[in-house]
């Protein structure tokens, strides 16, 4: 019976459930957009890793690799190229340098894929017998060099060969803090930037040949007998562990900013459904009295809205294959592989489960309210709303509902404990706009009647019975929270990047002085006019072996702080602690002390891996492993950007390594360039690193990042727009019999208009602050920490927010009341 009622209905058009179609399809759309482009990011990625990798296989230390690993992997048939990577300054014949990510690469690379270069041609030899240099168009440009120029790195002059147009590898050997130079490795002595203790990576690919097991070569090669613990071998499905790092993070992201979209999607089907039902009201109440089965009159309904859910979600997966393509051609030049686009069932499947499960959890209740509620009931609900709840049966199948939704959330992502925070922020949020709606009504019932009917009437809307008070705020307010804390996230990184960080950081650091250039290093520095500070330390390259005897690989550390125990670490040693030190637990050593090595260490490292006062780690320095006693935890302020280091050991044994110096110089920023000329001309083996330069980037990095935050917060937001607007439409039936009944007892058109100017001027001046209370405590929590930064308060944007909620409710409510004034008294009375 349910499904031949459905069937009927059905064929009248489903004009009251718009809304359903359009929120779910929103949510679903998103959601399966982000799922679509991952992985068809992961399908180019991994179609491509060989290359991108560079071989089938690579290894990296920080030491030149023996010949026995050479011979090792050419006895199994494969191609070895060897490569040299490095930071060094770049010097034009006018005297004009910048910093350069330096590769030296041997004679058959690249072993996969192509280096192009404009004009086209191989690296080949340089002009005038000088060896060849590429660079990336960027050190062209800013040093004016032309095909042929000659070009200073270290000790060593170039002949500039051409610009780099396409690296293959460059995804595993990515420039960071400047553009790629690539030199011949057999000029790379030449440059005396090989230095005891300098900042250099090994590199040793391989090629290997066809049917070869890439992965099982990669674990023999791991466990050669000339294999020491700091080798980072890689095949090719681990080529890009970075790339996938942070994609994993933004399409984690990223779908819970979809979820979010959804979820307010979710209060939007319920919003349509109970639009609908009320439509339905004299039906229903007319099947009921005919002694229609509640049972069979809820299930017609839930058939009707459940195939309306599907046509949405159905609906918002082809949307969000266009999305897909959007956004692939967006990220074309982002990504070192274009996505792979075709048809990735998984996360279709899921993003349709969110939306079943989405529609079922917030349909239910209405549903369930319209069956239980009496046919005489029915007919008067319209104007006073029953207080009649679900049959606990149908409560517990929407609670389940819920649950499945939420764990399908937490367990379907990267960081589940991270998904769940936010299952629960969400429901916080939705349950303090459900308060502030509440206490609005609250005051307003108690405000003294005003002679002025358009306030009385505005004010009296707010708490009467059937007002949609709470439904917009908790719509609106939702997008609006989300969209405010983005915007002071934001805004305080960018204010701390842009304005406080300039004047606290440094100018320069210089690294790989040597040590017999430390003394005359600071002779140079200070003699430049403008400079008024140099600090110098020594600084050594080591590997975290263990901690507590357990492997560095095996430590149960805390996602934010894995990243310390992979690879190198800077470390350095001191008899006293640097200036500005606050030591959290234990004490620092004495200036003369000569015992066993100790160390001091990063106070969010020893929490995140679970390492106290007394505490062992093993380091290997220059291939010998030394245990270093843990004797005190120190807070470490970054945002200061002078020298501090994770690991502070005590002065004696490390003394000895082979090690160079880093320092910071601080002086005026029109003397930079003097700064650099003078101290790279005398120490070429030096780099300089400007600081204004890396903040810039940042800077222009956080803006793109930004933008793509805000188009995330204005999904939801548009999700939030879609709802309010179907509560407007939800209540306009009302609105059109009020405005006819007022009009009739002789209110002016600006009476009532300016009445419910009144109701949606509240509804948004509360919904703003609200949501800008909940956005400036998010921001202060993620700021404070997950980023571990100081915050500040922005009013401005506050404002913004508030002042942008305000109009945007009284836009709504202007249009609706405006369609209200439209309608015509006569029609409406004679049909009542």
């Amino acid at each position: 019976m349910g499904w031949r009622l459905a069937r009927r209905e059905l064929r009248g058009g489903v004009r009251g459930l718009r809304i359903v179609l359009a929120c779910l399809a929103l949510g679903v759309a998103a959601i399966s957009a982000v799922g679509t482009l991952r992985a068809a990011i992961d399908a180019g990625l991994s179609s491509e890793g060989a290359r991108l990798l560079g071989g089938d296989l690579a290894a990296a230390n920080s030491r030149p690799f023996p010949p026995e690993a050479r011979a090792w992997l050419e006895a199994r048939g494969a191609r070895v190229a060897d490569q040299v990577s490095m930071r060094a300054m770049a010097v034009a014949p006018g005297g004009d340098r910048t910093l350069v990510e330096l590769k030296a690469t041997d004679s058959v690379y690249p072993l996969l894929g192509e280096l192009q270069l404009d004009p086209p041609g191989p690296l080949g030899a340089g002009a005038g017998g000088r060896a060849p240099v590429a660079m990336d168009p960027l050190v062209a440009e800013r040093l004016n060099l032309r095909p042929g120029d000659e070009v200073r790195i270290g000790e060593e002059r170039f002949a500039y060969r051409g610009a780099i147009v396409s690296e293959p590898d460059k995804v595993a050997g990515p420039a960071v803090l400047g553009p790629r130079a690539i030199i011949p490795l057999s000029a790379l002595e030449g440059t005396g930037l090989i230095q005891p203790g300098s900042l250099v990576t090994y590199e040793l690919r391989a090629a290997l040949p066809p049917g070869a097991d890439a992965r099982a070569t990669a674990d023999a090669l791991r466990s050669a007998p000339f294999a020491d613990g700091g080798w980072r071998v890689r095949d090719a499905s681990q080529g890009q562990p970075g790339v996938n790092r942070f994609l994993d993070q933004a399409a984690s992201f990223f779908t819970l900013a979809g979820l979010t979209a959804l979820l307010v999607g979710g209060i939007g089907v319920a919003t349509g459904v109970r639009s609908w039902l009320e439509q339905r009201g004299r039906t229903i109440a007319t099947l009921r009295c005919l002694g229609a089965p509640a049972g069979a009159i809820f299930a017609t309904y839930l058939i009707q809205v459940m195939a309306l859910a599907g046509l949405g979600i159905v609906i918002g997966l082809v949307a969000g294959y266009g999305l897909t393509l959007a956004g692939a051609s967006l990220l074309a030049d982002a990504l070192p592989v274009p996505p792979r686009l075709g048809f990735y069932p998984l996360p279709l499947l899921l993003a349709a489960a969110y939306g079943v499960l989405t529609a079922l959890a917030f349909a239910l209740w209405p549903l369930g309210r319209a069956r239980d509620i009496p046919g005489a009931a029915l007919f008067r609900d319209s104007v006073q709303p029953g207080a009649a709840r679900p049959r606990p049966g149908l409560i517990l199948a929407n609670a389940a509902a819920v649950a499945v939704l939420v764990a399908l959330v937490v367990f379907t992502a990267d960081r589940p404990l991270f998904a769940l925070s936010f299952c629960g922020a969400a429901l916080g949020t939705l349950a303090l706009f459900r308060a502030a709606a509440a206490g609005l009504q609250a005051v307003a019932r108690r405000i003294p009647a005003y002679r002025r009917p358009s306030l009385r009437l505005g004010l009296a809307n707010l708490h009467r019975p059937g007002a949609p008070t709470a439904l917009m705020l908790v719509s609106l307010g939702i997008g609006l929270t989300t969209l405010a804390a983005i915007a002071l996230i934001q805004g305080n990184l960018r204010a701390q990047i842009t304005e406080s960080l300039p004047e606290a950081a440094p100018s320069f650091y210089f690294i790989d002085i040597q040590s017999d250039q430390a003394a005359r290093f600071d002779e140079v520095a200070k003699g430049v006019p403008g400079v008024t500070e140099v600090r110098r330390v020594p600084s050594l390259r080591a590997r975290i072996v263990s901690v507590n005897g357990v492997p560095a690989e095996q430590v149960q550390a805390t996602e934010e702080t894995r990243w310390a125990l992979r690879g190198d670490r800077g470390l350095t040693y001191s008899a006293a602690p640097p200036d500005g030190t606050r030591i959290v637990q234990g004490q620092w050593w004495a200036p003369d002390y000569r015992g066993e090595p100790l160390v001091s260490l990063d106070e969010n490292l020893a929490q995140g891996w679970g390492v106290g006062l007394g505490s062992t780690i093993t380091v290997n320095v220059l291939g010998r492993d030394i245990p270093l006693r843990v004797t005190s935890t120190r807070d470490i302020q970054w945002r200061g950007l002078g020298l501090n280091f994770t690991m502070i050991a005590s002065p004696g044994l490390l003394e000895s390594a082979p090690h160079t110096h880093i320092a910071t110089v601080r002086g005026e920023p029109a003397r930079d360039a003097q700064l650099l000329r003078a101290v790279t001309d005398a120490f070429p083996n030096v780099t300089g690193i400007r600081v204004r330069d890396a903040l810039d980037a940042l800077a222009a990095l956080l803006t793109k990042l930004g933008s793509a935050l805000t188009s995330t917060a204005g999904l939801t937001l548009l999700s939030g727009l879609l709802v309010l607007a179907g509560a407007v439409a939800a209540g306009q039936r009302r609105r059109i019999r009020d405005a006819v009944v007022l009009k009739t007892l002789g209110a002016t058109r600006s009476q009532i208009r300016r009445a419910w100017l009144v109701e949606f001027g509240l509804l948004g001046a509360v919904a703003g602050l609200v949501a800008a209370a909940a956005g400036t405590a998010a921001s202060w929590g993620v700021t404070r920490f997950v980023m571990r930064t100081d915050w500040v308060f922005l009013p401005g944007t506050l404002a913004a927010t508030v002042l942008f909620c305000v109009v945007l409710t009284l836009a709504m409510g202007y249009a609706g009341t405006a369609l209200a004034l439209r309608a015509k008294a006569a029609p409406l009375l004679r049909n009542e």
